[in-house]
């Protein structure tokens, strides 16, 4: 690694706070500090404070490292919150300066005219904002810094302000990792102290070795066991591979210690480390070092937005769920992948790393009251222990969890997908791609949404996608490349498609679905009801990806025509698709035309009615602009 100063003087606060689950009952706030608080949880309204709660670094504490603890603050009021109008929190801290609070602290924090960070809890899911799919090193500006933008805007209008933003996949790239970012990860590493891991199954012995391995940057391949039996986990982690239809860059920087996870998170999420570091190629071989100049640049212009990615996830609720790419490409599309993957120490380490970073950063915000006494002293012996048996059984534990899954008691409900962990193998060959949930999860889910009378459905694939792709897909699965083409979707399953469409026929299901989905990395909506039927449902298939990548342009350009071509509303290919009883009319973007798909980097915002309908969809594109979504007439 590169030298670092020596003794930075780290600030108190190095990543949050980010707002997580926030109901009338409940408050959520995530955030990382540099040693251990003394500090007080305060809640205003009006400039008067209405609420407090004791830091406690026995319950919501986890210490990551010598100078690294992430805290959890898990806030229940004696009285209900109150709900539309605006709150202000505060967390009074002892510094070597005396008590302060977050507008001492971190005063890039605030909005101007505020006084302390503030929140609105809506009583309804009236104004969204959802994207996913946010690579560091992509050529595009940050989109979730779009998010500042409306949040400035609109910080003292209750009415407009966002009620929550829905992050549906991609939060991370732990496989896609640029040479400067890793070795920002690395220096973060030992500012931090992070702890470090015994390794099983590679040709390093640990953490450190891997580290100071020449193989460290580009090269990660090499550090793997040299058998013909690890050729399929050679080929399935590190192989870097274009593909006919989406692209993945190179997989030779695969995080892979809990370390390494740890830091990217803190990375991409808060400016104030980057601060501490100098990013050098000094470590990198010679023939790596003009990609990792090219790299930096990108880097470079990520790190200037954070400041504002920081400020917008400290002022409203965040929900989140992982998609592949927060764990490894292509993360159980298969039962041959998951066979091949879960079978080797290594593999099974580096997955199961990703899942616990997961847990930490994301899961445990979402719904904490999933996460028992036992699973929390779990994970903390895991940590003060620093052993890797003990590591290896958290894993375990982790990689047979069911309920990464959850919802959320707004109007409408927010239900969110688990369509990771929960597979739906295929009968006939382990290189088919399996069901994106299995029959148990769906027939929870059908459960879940009995009697709702609206509801928003987070899906971090879309359930209805672009049709030609599909085809596409499906025919590189016959073929045996399910890998090759990326082929999930949820029509790629016969068992899984057929389950999720008759739950949108249930008479007991609700009228009107909003999905909410990202992962394919173009923008689009659909207006979908079931053929006929008099009382179909109302279903708005609403996809915005990414915040930070985009689809190869030439390519999409030509899906996007033969699409409208071949699958037009009454063209009689669509009878031979599996969604054949649904009539999906698609909302041609404003300023697109005759294109239906939109390829930039953008967040999506959705306006809901008190019914749960969107009046309004559109995205708003990284570089500032704002499309909408077209109703078509019938």
């Amino acid at each position: 690694m590169s030298p670092l100063p020596n003794d930075p003087d780290l600030p108190l606060v190095i990543a949050g706070p980010i707002i997580r689950r926030l109901t009338p009952k409940q408050m959520v706030l995530w955030l990382v500090t540099s040693r251990p608080l003394q500090a007080t949880f305060e809640l205003y309204r009006s400039g008067v404070g209405i609420g407090t709660h004791t830091v406690s670094n026995e319950e919501n504490c986890l210490r990551i490292g010598t100078q690294a603890f992430v805290y959890l603050i898990d806030y229940h009021p004696e009285q209900p919150l109150p709900t539309d109008c605006q709150l202000e929190y505060d967390l009074c801290m002892a510094a070597p300066q005396g008590n302060q609070g977050l507008a001492e602290l971190i005063p890039q924090l605030l909005y101007e005219s505020e006084t302390r960070p503030s929140f609105v809890l809506k009583t309804r899911l009236d104004n969204l904002l959802h994207g996913s799919c946010r690579k560091p090193h992509h050529p595009s500006a940050d989109a979730l810094a779009r998010v500042d933008d409306v949040l400035a805007e609109t910080v003292t209008d209750i009415h407009n302000r966002p009620a929550a933003l829905i992050m549906s996949g991609d939060q991370i790239y732990a496989d896609d990792v640029a040479g400067p970012m890793l070795s920002a990860i690395h220096q973060t590493i030992a500012l931090l102290g992070l702890y470090p891991e015994a390794l099983s199954g590679a040709t390093v012995d640990d953490s450190q070795a891997l580290y100071n391995s020449e193989f460290c940057y580009y090269q990660r391949e090499n550090l793997l066991p040299q058998s013909k039996a690890n050729k399929y986990l050679h080929e399935r982690f590190f192989q870097g591979v274009r593909k006919p239809i989406f692209t993945t860059d190179s997989a030779h920087n695969h995080l892979i210690t809990l370390a390494e996870v740890l830091a990217m998170y803190l990375l991409v999420w808060s400016p104030v480390l980057w601060r501490q570091i100098r990013i050098s190629s000094a470590d990198v071989a010679e023939q790596y070092r003009d990609l990792y100049q090219q790299e930096q640049r990108l880097i470079d212009h990520f790190v200037e937005n954070l400041p504002q990615v920081q400020r917008a996830l400290a002022h409203l609720p965040v929900y989140m769920i992982f998609d592949d790419h927060d764990v490894t490409d292509d993360w159980n599309l298969t039962r041959g992948w998951e066979e091949s993957a879960y079978g080797h120490p290594f593999s099974r380490r580096i997955i199961g790393n990703a899942l616990l970073g997961y847990w930490l950063c994301q899961a445990w915000g979402n719904a904490p009251q999933c996460f028992d006494d036992e699973f929390l002293a779990m994970v903390q012996h895991c940590f003060a222990e620093q052993n890797s048996s003990q590591q290896d059984a958290l894993i375990d534990h982790l990689l047979k969890f069911e309920h990464w899954h959850y919802s959320v008691p707004t109007k409408p409900k927010l239900v969110v997908l688990d369509t990771r962990t929960q597979r739906w193998w295929s009968e006939s060959s382990a290189g088919k791609p399996s069901g994106l949930m299995d029959w148990e999860a769906l027939s929870e889910l059908q459960q879940e949404l009995l009697d709702e009378p609206s509801v928003v459905l987070v899906s971090a694939a879309p359930i209805f996608g672009v049709k030609l792709i599909e085809a596409v897909q499906r025919v590189f699965t016959l073929l045996g490349y399910a890998l090759t083409v990326d082929a999930e979707n949820w029509m790629a399953h016969p068992g899984a498609a057929s389950v999720i469409l008759n739950i949108f026929k249930h008479p007991k299901t609700p009228q009107h679905f909003v999905i909410l989905s990202g992962d394919v990395h173009y923008s689009f909506m659909y207006d979908v009801k079931i053929r006929f039927r008099k009382n179909s449902p109302d279903i708005w298939q609403i996809t915005c990806s990414g915040l930070m990548n985009e689809f190869p342009a030439q390519l999409l350009l030509w899906f996007d025509r033969l699409n409208r071509w071949l699958y037009a509303s009454r063209s009689p290919l669509n009878w031979f698709t599996k969604r054949r009883q649904m009539r999906i009319k698609v909302r041609e973007p404003e300023g697109e035309a005759p294109r239906q798909l939109v390829n930039r980097s953008a967040v999506g915002r959705v306006h809901l009615d008190s019914n749960g309908v969107p009046l309004e969809v559109s995205i708003l594109s990284a570089e500032g602009n704002e499309t909408h979504f077209k109703r078509q007439e019938d």
